[in-house]
């Protein structure tokens, strides 16, 4: 049985969280592709793709920051690991 809402705003809520989820979602999404990318660069050996991939990458993890995707601890952390393993491929 199907829980449905009988208040026309329940009803309202329902749909602005169904929203604001799909577009949580493909934010979350898209943070995750622009990581990815610069992870690639990074397995691949390529420094400068690396970086070039992180200086895009960051505002990404910094969008999803202001928007209440991520909380602003884990983008720092992210960005600050993603930074030193693209350093690291300068020594290695």
């Amino acid at each position: 049985m199907e829980l449905k809402a009988n208040i026309a705003s329940a009803r309202k809520r329902i749909r602005q969280t169904a929203k604001r989820t799909a577009r949580n979602t493909a934010r979350k999404s898209r943070v995750r592709t622009f990581i990815k990318k610069v992870e690639t660069a990074i397995a691949a050996g390529n420094q400068e793709e690396a970086r070039e991939a992180l200086r895009a990458a960051q505002p990404e993890i910094q969008r999803a920051v202001g928007k209440g995707v991520v909380h602003h601890n884990t983008a720092a952390r992210k960005i600050s690991r993603l930074s030193a393993r693209v350093k690291a491929i300068a020594t290695a």
